[in-house]
């Protein structure tokens, strides 16, 4: 075989890794997505908790850069403190050890089985978590399958001069392997691919020991500069993280480094063979580090907060907060994202009701402009949120995120209309009376208060049932709905008898008020709509309200 054919066949087989590795974390976020990211929300209390939490995470999704996107968001919106969210990195580096571990044993004849069982579940399953269990099948044997074509591509080279000569020149320099085993680590983004290809070097014997261990050292730096690079998207506040899970990683090479002889004479007495060798040597790394810093993480922390203070807050109301870019390819963080900004556009409505609401007491033309400039804020945010639901990764949404998804877009939509009412429709209503020098009637003013206080009171209750799915709050909501018709009908007849009796006020103001009560009516109608797809999942919706 030809020096060529050979590098080819060894690239293949590297991208044949990677994309069963793509295929695992795909059906397992499938699968349990929006379960890991409680589970890891729910084990950022404690430093030892967020370990094991970090640590089943990514044994889960193969990806400790996964894990770490998902943390950088956690800790970038305020949500946890930055001790528990490195204890999670500390974990998730020892996860990726487990991957390792498990792929480096001889189990080539289990290949086989799993990309039949896998392809039999894919076809079997389809729509359900049942393809998506298949899919992760498929991906464990492709992975194994690659290791096993991987390690026959390198064997030859074991008796190669030159293949010998070449690696020899290239490894005789632990910070160079460190380089070399970092670039790849980054340029692949999975330190379980280079070192699992480093563990095949080591068994055909075209490493040494030493060589070994740096290359094992390089892929865990080289895996900690990813979510340095893609995480913090020019926020300080988001670069504390990554950049703490990298110092650790620094500190622990430092400190291994000009000891890698003994240790790896060390690991060879204690029976480990030179595959063995490197998975020994990448887990026991990772727990020393975990170990060493598990109990200095507060001091750590308060050090990154001093070097990384929190930037200036944004003045542009119109600008995202929470709408992270490297999120987008972890759906259950994307949504979690959106919907934080979809109660941004919420809090701005409330306040565009308030503001019109007071318009009809005073003559403030300044409320009057500023609620109605709001509109622009609602429709740029609502617009970057569009975008960025759109570019969120679709093949990673289980059923539950597509619905949630759904539900997060009908969501959005509602508050932009009802913006859309308040600007076009109301503010204009009001600037007409102000214009006009117009007063609603006492008692057309009393009913609009109520209208008004009961639309503030219906909004918070459409947000809390968008955000904790509640039925009976959702029920609640859509009876609701039903008295606030009857109340709009109510006032008209009532303005209607004020116009009969001659009051001037009531005459004078007929339209306006007839107008006003019905885009009421019309922003309440949008309110209630959000717990229209809750009710429909629970069969608490009547077909049609039409008789037979």
């Amino acid at each position: 075989m030809s020096a060529t054919h050979l590098i080819i066949n060894i690239i293949g087989e590297i991208a044949l890794l990677l994309w069963g590795i793509h295929m695992v974390q795909s059906g397992v976020v499938r699968v349990f997505g929006s379960d890991l990211r409680r589970l890891l929300g729910r084990g950022l209390k404690t430093r030892f908790h967020a370990f094991l939490a970090g640590l089943g995470v990514t044994a889960a999704l193969q990806s400790s850069t996964a894990t770490a996107l998902m943390a950088v968001s956690f800790t970038g919106a305020g949500a946890v403190d930055l001790v528990p969210a490195l204890a999670v990195m500390l974990g998730a580096n020892v996860g990726t050890t487990l991957i390792v571990q498990l792929l480096s044993f001889d189990i080539a004849l289990v290949f086989p089985v799993l990309i039949a069982a896998g392809v039999f579940m894919f076809g079997r399953g389809r729509g359900t978590r049942f393809q998506d269990i298949g899919r992760v099948a498929i991906g464990l044997g492709l992975m194994l399958l690659s290791l096993h074509l991987l390690s026959g591509s390198i064997a030859p080279g074991e008796h190669s001069t030159p293949v010998r000569n070449l690696l020899t020149s290239l490894t005789q320099e632990p910070l160079l392997n460190i380089a070399i085993a970092a670039g790849l680590t980054w340029a692949a983004h999975s330190s379980v691919v280079v070192v699992l290809a480093v563990i095949s070097l080591a068994s055909s014997g075209l490493l040494s020991p030493e060589a070994t261990l740096a290359m094992v050292l390089g892929a865990n730096i080289g895996s900690a500069i990813n979510p340095v690079l893609e995480g913090p998207g020019g926020d300080p506040v988001k670069l504390r993280l990554p950049l703490g899970n990298l110092a650790t990683r620094l500190t622990g090479t430092a400190i291994v480094l000009p000891f890698l002889g003994p240790i790896a004479v060390w690991l060879s007495m204690v029976g480990a063979g030179d595959g063995r060798l490197a998975a020994n040597f990448h887990t026991g790394f990772n727990l020393a580090v975990a170990a060493l810093f598990i109990g200095l993480l507060p001091p750590m922390a308060k050090l990154l907060v001093r070097l990384l203070p929190a930037g200036p807050v944004p003045d542009d109301p119109a600008k995202p907060l929470y709408l992270d870019q490297a999120a987008l390819q972890t759906p259950a963080v994307a949504l979690a994202n959106a919907a934080r900004e979809a109660l941004r556009i919420a809090d701005v409505v409330e306040k565009m009701l308030t503001g019109t609401r007071a318009t009809f007491h005073g003559d403030d033309r300044h409320v009057l402009a500023e609620t109605s400039s709001m509109d622009d804020i609602i429709d740029r945010l609502h617009e970057a949120l569009q975008r960025y639901i759109a570019a969120i990764a679709r093949q990673g949404l289980s059923d539950e995120d597509a619905r949630r998804l759904s539900e997060l877009q009908s969501f959005a939509i509602n508050l932009e209309h009802i913006g859309d009412i308040i600007d076009k429709n109301i503010t204009e209503l009001a600037a007409k009376r102000l214009r006009l020098k117009l007063s609603l009637s006492p008692e057309g003013l009393a009913e609009i208060d109520t209208m008004y206080a009961q639309l503030l009171e219906h909004l918070r209750l459409a947000v809390a049932v968008f955000m904790s799915k509640d039925v009976d709050a959702a029920r609640r909501l859509v009876a609701e709905k039903e008295q606030f018709r009857e109340m709009e009908r109510t006032s008209t007849e009532k303005h209607f008898a004020r116009v009969r009796d001659g009051r001037r006020s009531s005459i004078e103001t007929s339209g306006l008020h007839l107008d006003l009560v019905r885009d009421l009516k019309r922003i309440d109608a949008h309110l209630a709509s959000t717990a229209y797809p809750l009710l429909e999942r629970a069969g608490a919706l009547k077909p049609s309200r039409l008789a037979s």
